[in-house]
């Protein structure tokens, strides 16, 4: 028992060694890049030792991972401790970092019935952050994906000792229509809700896996000006599906929408550059669809637009705890005035007692390489409580 304690315990320090932008030869982040636990209050560097603020603040969490491996890695730990059977998770879905396009369709893995863990892996080589992570969660197995524990999707690692199940395609196409009928057969029945994404403009794609992972809806893509035949058949199991296409029409033109009016009846949402557009995809819903957050009192992820696999790192975060969508931002530093402009649109307030107010919550996804640290403290100071008569600061 006390060996099997130790290496839980050293796989966990590994992991956020991994997570944290540690690598051998170097660190990507500043002095807190690596919390600590246990530190004294004689200690000068006490709040930078704990992880402030480039880790936490009132209203942020960052998970600082250099890469989207290790950001997946930190994810999977944070929304299940499995420190007990209970918050466990049924499965883990083991995706390919070598495509972002298997880890936005992959996504979906996440949601219910079989509500799995995220990890990638370089193909048939499995990271030491994703092996650690693996061990840690000790996936239960979904009986929804027939007692699997891994869920294998494209040519990855094939851990020993555990139940596996394998999704694979011989491209992008195929893969997500074969990730869509798994999903299918997990629930037992199709999905009548079906977003459709831009193959080759991954900051358009990114926002979809949040949707997928918190809905269940299934993200398939198509070329700008064609439907491929994989997804054209899977749009056809569906049977008349709602298909909602993501993205400007520089990115899923007007041509590829008629031929998608012949699979479903077709909305598009987006707008022209990846930061208005994953703002559009936020604000937006229908009676049917969509997140339609445009009040107080929500999570709301953070990405940066190139590194589009943080999207599927980071999608069980939008189906737990304060279930948000995710926003891109282009730059590490500041805030594109959108981003901004939307934050003050749904920031909290209240008129008399703020504990009866409503609050927002971020997740900043990546190091400060990706998202700088004054970028986080102003994030931090948007998504604060302010009482209703306070003037309103500017994005």
């Amino acid at each position: 028992m006390r060996r099997a304690v130790a290496l839980i315990c050293l796989l966990a320090a590994g992991l956020a060694t991994a997570a944290c932008g540690r690598h051998q030869g170097g660190s990507s982040t500043t002095a807190a890049d690596k919390p600590n636990l246990g530190v004294k209050s004689s200690e000068s560097e006490a709040p930078t030792d704990l992880g402030f603020p480039a880790f936490a603040t009132k209203n942020t969490t960052r998970v600082a991972g250099a890469d989207p491996i290790a950001d997946a890695a930190g994810v999977a730990r944070a929304v299940f401790p499995s420190t007990t059977a209970t918050n466990r998770p049924n499965a883990v879905a083991l995706i390919d970092a070598r495509d972002w396009r298997a880890g936005v369709a992959g996504a979906v893995l996440a949601s219910s019935p079989i509500r799995a863990a995220v990890l990638l892996s370089n193909g048939p080589d499995m990271p030491p952050a994703t092996r650690d992570a693996l061990v840690a969660l000790r996936p239960r197995g979904a009986k929804a994906a027939g007692g699997a524990q891994i869920i294998r999707v494209g040519d990855v690692a094939r851990p020993p000792g555990v139940r596996t199940s394998d999704i694979n395609g011989r491209d992008p196409f195929a893969l997500a229509r074969a990730i869509d009928a798994f999903q299918t057969a997990a629930r037992g029945s199709t999905s009548d809700r079906i977003v459709v994404v831009s193959a080759e403009d991954p900051a358009f794609a990114m926002p979809a896996a949040a949707w997928a992972a918190k809905a269940g809806d299934p993200v398939l893509f198509v070329h700008r000006d064609s439907v491929p035949p994989e997804t054209q058949a899977a749009l056809k199991a569906h049977g008349q599906p709602r298909i909602y296409v993501l993205g400007p029409p520089t990115t899923v033109s007007s041509k590829t929408v008629t031929a998608l009016r012949k699979l479903g009846t077709v909305k598009r949402i987006g707008a022209q550059n990846p930061v208005d557009n994953a703002i559009a995809f936020a604000r937006y819903t229908d009676p049917t669809f969509g997140w339609g957050v445009v009040d107080p009192g929500h999570g709301i992820v953070f990405a940066r637009t190139d590194r589009p696999l943080d999207a599927a790192a980071a999608a069980p975060l939008s189906v737990s705890g304060t279930y948000g969508p995710l926003l891109v931002l282009a730059t590490p530093f500041g805030l594109d005035g959108a981003v901004g402009q939307y934050l003050l649109d749904i920031q909290p307030g209240y008129t008399r007692d703020p504990v009866r107010g409503v609050y927002n919550h971020g997740w900043v996804i990546g190091d400060d390489k990706a998202i700088s640290v004054p970028t986080q403290a102003r994030i931090d100071s948007l998504l604060e409580i302010r009482k209703a008569s306070t003037t309103r600061q500017s994005p």
